[in-house]
């Protein structure tokens, strides 16, 4: 059903987002549009739905799914942290709920064109957005030893930050790194093996992504302008798959004077959803609420 991406804790997604059947609701991460179908399927006949995807396929395998819910459905090329300027566009004023599935599409993994993973030889891209310039080989073949450590240790959690950026600029020296099977070589040699199951170029390569896409940056942008929009009792959840992207999310619910945290500690996958889609395993799933004003609040 899902050919382009397995969506993460559907079933929770769905209890916790979908407040009101004939609400207006935004997927800031559309994807393939897996929890955007089960999402339509669940609201009434007059419930819309706002799908947003950096990337142009995406956007278009989500037309494919959605394409029987007509104009239910909204669908839209650009980046999150442009969703107040996406809802004024469309002429939304108010939302019930919206969901940010963040992270990469098994879609963008799996097609080694697209450079994010090291499973299959490509070329060293990792842009969510293709028609942006700067990609992962032009960071991995022009910054600096220091810089390539620091995105590495601060993106990634990569212990052995310095040693992995002194190799890369030893081995570019040779000849440029132009493939994520090139890469993948030089941080195996400076850590060989798996640790609990993880290979040692996993930090590295999502390192590289999550700066090459501004993902942080852009993430409390993004909740801190949706927030905006939504109406009284109306639903924030967040699926992240990163401690980084986590704790932004937490201290964002936990500061924010206009939400009310519905779940104090993240809910993650059950065993068998986890042994079903192994990409789920490190998902943990936020949920916050708009607080209702008090009365004779000023809206």
């Amino acid at each position: 059903m899902f050919h382009y991406h397995q969506p993460v804790m559907v079933v929770e997604v769905i209890q916790y987002l979908v407040t009101d059947p004939n609400g207006v609701y935004v997927d800031a991460t559309v994807g393939g549009g897996g929890h955007a179908k089960a999402i339509l399927e669940k609201v009434a006949q007059q419930g819309v739905l706002v799908g947003i995807d950096r990337d142009r396929e995406a956007i278009d395998a989500a037309r494919q799914v959605l394409a029987v819910f007509g104009s239910r459905v909204k669908l839209v090329q650009g980046s999150f942290s442009t969703i107040a300027e996406i809802l004024h566009q469309e002429k939304i004023e108010t939302i019930h709920g919206v969901l940010f599935d963040l992270g990469v599409s098994s879609r963008q993994l799996d097609a080694p064109e697209r450079g994010f993973s090291f499973s299959q030889d490509g070329p060293l891209d990792m842009r969510m957005d293709q028609s942006q310039k700067m990609d992962a080989c032009q960071v991995v073949n022009t910054y600096s030893e220091k810089e390539l450590a620091d995105i590495f240790f601060y993106y990634g959690e990569e212990r052995k930050s310095r040693k992995i950026a002194h190799s890369i600029v030893v081995a570019r020296q040779r000849k440029p790194i132009a493939t994520t099977g090139e890469l993948e070589k030089i941080i195996w040699k400076c850590n060989p093996g798996r640790r609990g199951g993880i290979h040692p170029a996993t930090r590295v390569f999502m390192a590289l992504r999550i700066y090459i896409n501004h993902e942080l940056d852009e993430l409390p942008k993004a909740l801190e302008s949706v927030v905006q929009f939504m109406n009284e009792g109306a639903r924030l959840v967040v699926l992240s798959y990163h401690s980084l992207e986590d704790r932004i999310v937490k201290n964002f619910f936990r500061n924010s004077q206009q939400l009310e945290v519905i779940n104090r500690k993240p809910m993650i996958p059950s065993r068998q959803e986890i042994q079903s889609n192994p990409r789920a395993r490190s998902a943990r799933m936020r949920v916050a609420q708009k607080m209702m004003r008090e009365e004779g609040t000023p809206a």
